[in-house]
């Protein structure tokens, strides 16, 4: 399962079977850590996840800034409560190659917003896919 993590929204990718093919699945809009990661879980569980492909925001220059320092925090967090191992891909970018996909494809401004987070999941997991 590929996250896009965010504090607004998470966006949610899934692999087939045989971990070739990446799929937007949903973008979910946050409510609080708890109920986010058992939501998460609970989606893991539903489809037979057995890793979680979390993006890590780095700065351009590779460093971790707070932004990472979040994201690693939860990735730990719910790989504690859902037992499922979480594994961090650099998402430099993802955001703005979705949205340039998203444009090319002739998506509204107003609906790029709903689904940028499902797109930039479904790269960051087709990168891990890919190299792995």
């Amino acid at each position: 399962m590929g996250l896009d993590y965010g504090d607004v929204r998470i966006g949610i990718a899934l692999s087939d079977l045989s971990r070739t093919i990446a799929n937007g699945l949903e973008t979910y809009k946050c409510k609080n850590s708890e109920q986010d990661i058992a939501y998460i879980t609970n989606l893991a569980k539903q489809n037979d996840v057995d890793l979680f492909v979390m993006g890590l925001p780095l700065n351009m220059d590779g460093s971790e800034g707070a932004r990472a320092e979040k994201t690693r925090a939860f990735g730990a967090k719910l790989e504690e409560i859902s037992g499922i191992p979480v594994e961090f891909v650099d998402e430099r970018l993802t955001s703005v190659e979705a949205e340039e996909l998203l444009i090319s494809a002739g998506v509204r401004r107003e609906k790029r917003k709903e689904v940028i987070d499902k797109v930039a999941a479904t790269l960051i997991l087709e990168s891990y896919l890919q190299n792995n």
